[in-house]
């Protein structure tokens, strides 16, 4: 059910159109006017032309005594009168929807960009922990909920309310008696919408929910086709999809079925409500107490009133389903966004000195993944980062930029706790490189753009180049212009991984977050790129996330972590002699095998593993 406070939100998003809506309403006094005297031209033509009943003293004083005499003439200009007032409101009515539905589409459209910026300013732990597909679903389908209960339930419902107030002051004028019998059927209509709404809004929430999954199956299919080719499953993913598709389906023939039967029974309350009248107006005019005319008028009148109100009715499954949309976006824009505090500063002058003070971090209060973390970075120093898988290598990396918040401790950077900065200006003055670097829609050097917007074109060739990709990108067919494929497909794991460091590059910050930047490169290209970095990381401070010996071995200084703790710190060779667990990692890496094991390894299962070989 439409209550006041949900009414009173989606109305909200009409004050930026306020003056449309302004003129809306204007042009519904005008479609409710012509409509309450389209009929009259047809009463004077069947009383007064071609019946006996003298014209009204008032329209009489009006007309030319040419036509107030009656015969041709007045026929002639009773049409056309009719004629006119007819395509007056055919216009009006024209323009009155053209206007709803350019409304209708605005408010939908700055709904989107709210969501879209509400979505954007979430912590990064909701992101982890809902579907993408389902904030898609919201942000695309039920965004059109504001425009649905507008243009499909505030407004005709307006002009179902006025048409009800001016034509039944009429028909009141015109017939009392009538007037009375055309608001018998108001109890029934009430009576079958309270029956009707509840399990049309269940059904609709089930229809929603089944949309909502199918979006969410096609989504997970299409952006794993590489997995469901590779394993073959193209007939089992088909089969899930169709399964989840037939649920859908039968809620939606469900929701159909009981509309039909909603409409169904308003439209038998109106048809009774008008053979009520026409019985009872036929009795008034063999007696004489109203002519022809003037019933004529009554059930244009009823048509009018009666007509949007079943139109109501046969969507009312889509008001439904437009009050549960609405209910799920209001869901996701409760959800708290992140905030800066009121004294929050700005971070354009870091040095980007960086200080864990006993951080602690888990997900949601349940699982531990950062214990009692402590340890510094200075600029001008590599600080890698290593562990086992689930260590919270990663975890400790998103802390810095503020993806993520600590449970306990402090995370530093120029003595200032991270949450002391606005985070878009901390932001801006780190750059990440993730493993598999993120590419959008757009060329390549839109790609490299990405990390400074404002950077020129030779700026953006020199990041190119100092991350060793001008080559490859020299040799596409339109260089730097080259179009890049969905998620980067088109290019090679280390083109995309080059890509991604010169865009860090070019982002010039005084921190760098590296997550195994050369994984995707060969030895030799590996050789560059950590050249070009060993001379930019002069004056910066650089984590890096490392999963290969070389990388580890050109780090300053290394952490071990181990079950969300630093279980040491030093350089390699002291880190080699001192701690077992860094020896058998390296050993292993030394093998040609990978670093990232299981977090429930043991070091002695880590040497029984390297003692077979």
């Amino acid at each position: 059910m439409l209550s006041v406070a949900l009414l009173g939100w989606t109305l909200d998003f009409l004050r930026p159109f306020r003056w449309r809506a302004a003129a809306i309403v204007a042009l519904a006094l005008a479609e409710v006017g012509l409509a309450t005297l389209a009929p009259w031209p047809l009463k004077v033509m069947v009383d007064s032309v071609l019946g006996e009943t003298p014209l009204p003293s008032w329209l009489t004083d009006l007309l030319p005594s040419t036509l107030a005499s009656g015969g041709t003439a007045l026929l002639v200009a009773v049409v056309v009168a009719g004629v006119v007032i007819q395509l007056g409101g055919e216009t009006v009515r024209m323009i009155h929807t053209q206007l709803q539905i350019g409304v209708g589409q605005r408010v939908v459209y700055a709904l989107r960009e709210q969501l879209l910026g509400h979505l954007q300013r979430l912590p990064l732990g909701h992101h982890i922990r809902h579907r993408t597909a389902d904030a898609v679903y919201r942000l695309d389908a039920d965004a059109y909920c504001v425009d649905d209960l507008i243009i499909g339930g505030v407004f005709p419902l307006l002009v179902a309310g006025l048409n009800l107030a001016v034509m039944f002051a009429v028909l009141v004028y015109v017939d009392l008696t009538l007037a009375l019998l055309a608001l018998t059927v108001a109890p029934f209509l009430y009576l079958s919408l309270r029956r009707n709404t509840g399990p049309l809004s269940e059904r609709a929430e089930s229809v929603k929910l089944g949309e909502s999954t199918l979006v969410e199956r096609a989504f997970e299919i299409l952006s794993s086709i590489a997995a469901v080719k590779s394993f073959s499953r193209e007939r089992h993913e088909l089969e899930r999809f169709s399964a989840a598709g037939a649920r859908t389906m039968q809620a939606r023939l469900g929701l159909t079925w009981q509309e039909s039967g909603f409409s169904l029974s308003v439209t038998a309350i109106t048809l009774l409500g008008t053979a009520l009248v026409l019985l009872v107006g036929g009795l008034h005019v063999l007696d004489g107490r109203l002519t022809v005319g003037s019933l004529l008028v009554v059930i244009a009148y009823l048509a009018a009133v009666y007509g949007p109100v079943s139109e109501i009715a046969r969507t009312t499954g889509s008001l439904q389903q437009a009050v549960v949309s609405a209910r799920r976006v209001q869901e996701l824009l409760a959800l708290l966004p992140e905030t800066d505090r009121p004294d929050a500063v700005d971070a354009q002058q870091l040095e980007g000195r960086i200080r864990f003070d006993a951080v602690n971090f888990s997900y949601d209060g349940q699982r531990t993944v950062l214990e009692d973390v402590s340890f510094d970075a200075q600029p001008g120093e590599l600080v890698a980062l290593v562990g086992l898988t689930g260590a919270g290598k990663t975890t400790l990396a998103n802390l810095i930029p503020r993806l993520l918040e600590p449970t306990d401790g402090q995370v530093l950077v120029d003595g200032r706790p991270v949450s002391a900065y606005r985070r878009d200006s901390l932001r801006d003055r780190i750059a990440l490189v993730p493993q598999t670097p993120v590419l959008f829609t757009g060329s390549i050097a839109d790609n490299i753009r990405y990390g400074r917007l404002d950077a020129t074109d030779a700026e953006i060739e020199a990041a190119a180049s100092a991350a060793h990709a001008h080559d490859f990108i020299a040799r596409l067919p339109d260089g730097y212009a080259t179009d890049v494929a969905e998620a980067g497909a088109s290019l090679s794991g280390g083109e995309r991984q080059r890509i991604g460091i010169a865009r860090a590059l070019l982002k010039d910050a005084p921190i760098l977050i590296l997550d195994e930047p050369t994984s995707s490169l060969d030895a030799l290209s590996e050789a560059e790129v950590f050249d070009a970095l060993r001379h930019l990381r002069r004056g910066r401070t650089t984590l890096v996330i490392a999963h290969r010996l070389s990388t580890i071995q050109d780090a300053d200084r290394i952490l071990v972590l181990h079950h969300g703790r630093v279980l040491a710190q030093g350089t390699h060779e002291a880190l080699l002699a001192s701690t077992p667990l860094y020896r058998a990692m390296c050993a292993r890496l030394s093998l040609g095998r990978s670093l990232d094991v299981s977090s429930t390894s043991t070091v002695d299962e880590l040497l029984q593993d390297l003692a077979s070989r």
